[in-house]
């Protein structure tokens, strides 16, 4: 595994966590379909949180922010639909991104965006 293979799965651990915390059952991790892939799947009552998590550094050159673009989006909304048809899953969707900040692989800090974006973005 690489060392950004480690830190993104470091990350996707922490944000899982997190979701646990807020009463959330993770229905799947690392959901892949061709060309596109959706790191968290976390469900509450008859919601579906579609998660993109980005971990970073300190002092990276782009932030997680910046790295969720209008193609990532596109990618993270094909994923879902195809997540949502599969399962046969009757829910409201969303879509949450969140961002993890680490140093000398400890968590210096969590921005969790709920509602980031939509499917007509």
């Amino acid at each position: 595994m690489s060392r950004s293979t480690d830190i993104g799965r470091m990350g996707e651990d922490i944000v899982a966590e997190y979701l646990k915390q807020k009463g959330c059952e993770i229905a799947c991790r690392n959901y892949r379909i061709r060309g596109g892939e959706i790191d968290i799947v976390a469900q509450k009552g008859d919601r579906v949180f579609f998660v993109e998590v980005k971990t970073r550094r300190i002092g990276a050159l782009t932030s997680g922010e910046q790295a969720i673009t209008a193609r990532k989006k596109m990618l993270l909304i094909r994923a879902a639909e195809r997540f949502l048809a599969e399962y046969e899953k009757d829910v409201i969707g969303r879509f949450d991104v969140a961002v993890v900040d680490i140093q000398n692989e400890k968590l210096c800090g969590l921005r969790y965006y709920a509602g980031a974006f939509d499917a007509s973005k």
